[in-house]
């Protein structure tokens, strides 16, 4: 019997399901927070909760089980190293999910999954331009006083005397694209 074992099917097949959650569930971790419907956020939240929890036990057996779900050992140390340490305080509720309203194509409702704890990325300050001050002593130079520049000197390449008998080579130009339209479409007159 099934007694209290409820279980969000997202329309999926089991794998395609499982799937899906460890997507939302990387995703959240690398981002902190992420836009999504409704019904994929509730079902992605358990196991957000249950990855950052395996973190905050941190010792080796845990990660080996968060690299389980995760598959990838940058996120797993992300997870042990930046994330967890942020929630040491809480006991849970580690995401919330904040509605946004309905989707413009098939209605659903969007919402965003973000963690409770984000770390705030550190703004770039604007760059200020700093004038340069020319040093005072600096000696003018004149037009006059340069080199003149000289094109470099351009070496035609003789023409080829042919040898007695010999006719020159002429080549030919290279063909136009399908041979040239006019190939294609010809004239009603051309016809006749």
């Amino acid at each position: 019997m099934r007694h209290a074992n409820v279980r969000l099917q997202l329309n999926r097949f089991t794998s395609w399901r499982k799937a899906t959650l460890i997507s939302l569930a990387r995703a959240l971790l690398i981002h902190q927070s992420i836009k999504t419907t409704s019904a994929k956020a509730k079902a992605a939240k358990p196991l957000v909760e249950k990855l950052i929890s395996l973190g905050k036990k941190n010792s080796l057996s845990a990660k080996r089980q968060a690299y389980s779900i995760l598959g990838a050992h940058q996120l797993v140390s992300l997870l042990f190293k930046e994330i967890a340490p942020r929630f040491t305080g809480r006991k849970g509720g580690y995401t919330r999910i904040i509605n946004m309203g309905s989707r413009r194509g098939d209605n659903a409702k969007m919402v965003i999954l973000a963690l409770t704890e984000i770390k705030e990325k550190a703004r770039r300050k604007p760059k200020v331009q700093v004038e340069k001050k020319e040093p005072e002593n600096k000696p003018e130079i004149l037009k006059e006083d340069l080199p003149k520049e000289q094109p470099p000197e351009v070496k035609k390449p003789k023409a080829e005397v042919p040898a007695k008998g010999k006719l020159p080579i002429s080549e030919k130009p290279p063909k136009k694209f399908l041979g040239g339209l006019r190939g294609i479409f010809k004239r009603e007159r051309d016809s006749l």
